[in-house]
């Protein structure tokens, strides 16, 4: 349903998306990570057709809308902003006021139909811009980061809400999001943009669970890492244990505590690790024991950016050379 081919984008004299090549099917969605700064934006508005690209092309069958970050919402009542885009999207009259609450109503948004715009909450707010996305029923749906600045609970309602009501047997949809959480959740596939390139797309378990580059494993949570002559193991806070049995040693240097325990960060001989333990947890100086449950292995035979990804429970090679 839309088709991007070496898709490449500037701002002013910065080259921000390069050379991407993305393709969007009838009945999936493709969520797209990446930190900030690395150009999701920015691809989204130009496979939206509101920014012209400065090499590349973008296809789509039927037509494209596309739900910017910010809900920038008229000063009128909630249906009424709905209306106004189904009019701006050629619904004929007699049909907007019911495509607006049905719309509504897939949200669980009815309650706020005759509410003025100034008067919605954050969360309320970007429930209606999600509606009045979804209303005009486009072929291919692009949204921008639709949680963004909303508290935990709120955030988690309307992403589950989201979840249900974006898949569509007829329609494509892109999602732009900053959490790893709301790509498990949406995503059919999954895309990780660095520098302005798409560095993996797969399925979630596949992009999430075993990256395959570096910089895709760091970016995705596998923030610890221990070395050795052939490579690197990179960890994630649930792949490590504090056990006094295990076969790594090194001294913590940071606890904090956090919603679910206690974060501990571990200085090793070569290496560092973090792993979340119960209250009170060790104090910053004690030597520790650890045990790697889990992890993904880089070895050195290919260039840092390419290294090879192998299980975390099979034997390294030897060292190249």
């Amino acid at each position: 349903m839309l088709r991007a081919r070496g898709l490449s984008v500037k701002r002013g004299d910065r080259q921000v998306v390069h050379g991407v090549d993305l393709e969007v099917r009838r009945g999936e969605v493709v969520v797209l990570l990446g930190p900030n700064g690395a150009g999701k934006s920015t691809l989204l508005a130009a496979l939206a057709g509101l920014i012209a690209p400065s090499g590349g092309d973008v296809e789509a069958d039927g037509r494209v809308a596309a739900a910017l970050q910010a809900p920038a919402l008229a000063r009128r009542s909630v249906v009424a902003n709905l209306e106004i885009a189904l009019s701006w999207w050629g619904v004929p009259r007699d049909q907007r006021r019911a495509r607006a609450a049905a719309a509504l109503a897939r949200l669980g948004a009815e309650h706020l139909a005759e509410r003025h715009a100034a008067t919605l909450s954050g969360g309320e707010a970007r429930r209606v811009h999600l509606a009045r996305a979804l209303s005009v029923d486009a072929a291919v749906l692009l949204l921008d980061e639709p949680f963004a600045g909303l508290d935990a609970a709120t955030r988690a309602d309307l992403l589950y809400d989201a979840a249900s009501v974006l898949r569509d047997p007829g329609r494509a949809v892109l999602v732009i999001v900053h959490d790893r959480a709301e790509a498990w959740a949406l995503g059919d596939r999954v895309g990780v943009l660095l520098d302005g390139r798409i560095e993996a797309l797969g399925p979630p378990g596949e992009v999430l669970e075993r990256p395959t580059t570096r910089r895709v494993a760091e970016f995705v949570g596998f923030t610890g890492y221990v070395e050795d002559g052939a490579g690197v193991r990179l960890a994630r806070p649930v792949d490590v244990e504090l056990d006094q049995g295990g076969d790594l040693h090194g001294r913590v240097i940071r606890r904090i505590p956090v919603e679910d325990g206690i974060r501990v960060e571990v200085e090793l001989e070569h290496g560092r690790l973090v792993t979340v333990t119960t209250p009170p947890g060790p104090d910053p100086g004690t030597n520790v024991r650890l045990r790697l449950t889990g992890g993904v292995r880089f070895d050195r035979g290919q260039p840092a950016a390419a290294w090879t990804t192998s299980s975390a429970s099979e034997p390294s090679p030897p060292p190249s050379g």
